[in-house]
């Protein structure tokens, strides 16, 4: 009796809809008369009057910077660039392409919470191994790295692999192609907290290698550090220039399509 009674509500709410449809009549965008949220809630469910979103019109292609992105490198210049204490970016372009080559580069504007995203490639006849094969790095406020690392068929440690925090959590695997190909980072990094120059909250990032997810929400434990351990002592800005390595690899890598979204 019960399955019967629920079968003619489902029946009476379908019949409704059909209703709804052929009278014309416009589907709700929104209610008032329903209850908050949670209790500290401002909005309640459906919220006729929460604002809406703004549209954000997406790339073109996947990986293609949306509307909203600020754009470091589209292959053209290397306006959005530094070199050590200001002087002009050393790193030249080639076929559309930025060489990692000639010393540390920063963005000339500083950032915090961002979605970020880069393309890289290393070349298959650079010489050496483990770190020294394909590295360089993005450092978020120029302290946090998410490691570049040619790591296919070439064993190096776990926290020093590609999309590791780097000195502190492996990737959950590694998603790199081999030597040669792109490599496509899409990164979301939240900044830590500050109760004035302190960190009360620390910093976190979610990276996706090629389309598989190798951190999630991880905890940043402070900044990087090679051979040691870190912590957050000491004062820390709100926000800082992104940083990006160069390793000295034999043959340089290359990089493009380089963009962030702050959040």
């Amino acid at each position: 009796m019960k399955a019967l009674r629920l079968t003619a509500l489902a029946l009476l709410a379908t019949g409704s809809t059909f209703a709804d449809e052929k009278d014309g009549k416009p589907w709700p965008i929104g209610y008032s008369d329903t209850p908050l949220i949670s209790p500290d809630s401002k909005w309640k469910v459906h919220d006729i009057d929460r604002p809406r979103p703004e549209a954000v019109k997406p790339g073109d292609k996947p990986g293609d910077a949306p509307a909203d992105a600020i754009v470091l490198f589209d292959g053209k210049d290397v306006s959005k660039f530094v070199g050590k204490d200001g002087a002009p970016c050393p790193w030249k372009i080639e076929n559309g392409e930025l060489i990692v080559a000639g010393g540390d580069i920063w963005t000339k504007d500083s950032f915090a919470s961002c979605q970020f995203h880069i393309e890289w490639k290393s070349d298959p006849k650079t010489i050496g191994n483990s770190q020294k094969k394909g590295n360089a790095g993005v450092f978020f406020m120029d302290r946090y790295e998410t490691q570049i690392l040619d790591c296919h068929n070439n064993p190096t440690y776990a926290d020093g692999m590609a999309g590791c925090i780097y000195g502190q959590t492996p990737p959950l695997v590694n998603a790199v192609r081999p030597a040669g190909e792109w490599q496509t980072y899409d990164i979301i990094f939240t900044a830590p907290k500050l109760n004035g120059d302190k960190v009360v909250e620390p910093a976190r990032i979610t990276t996706i290698i090629n389309g598989i997810v190798v951190q999630n929400n991880t905890t940043i434990l402070g900044p990087t550090k090679h051979k040691q351990a870190t912590s957050y002592e000491g004062s820390f800005p709100e926000k800082a220039p992104f940083r990006f390595q160069d390793h000295k690899n034999s043959i340089p890598n290359r990089l493009r399509n380089i963009w962030v979204r702050p959040l």
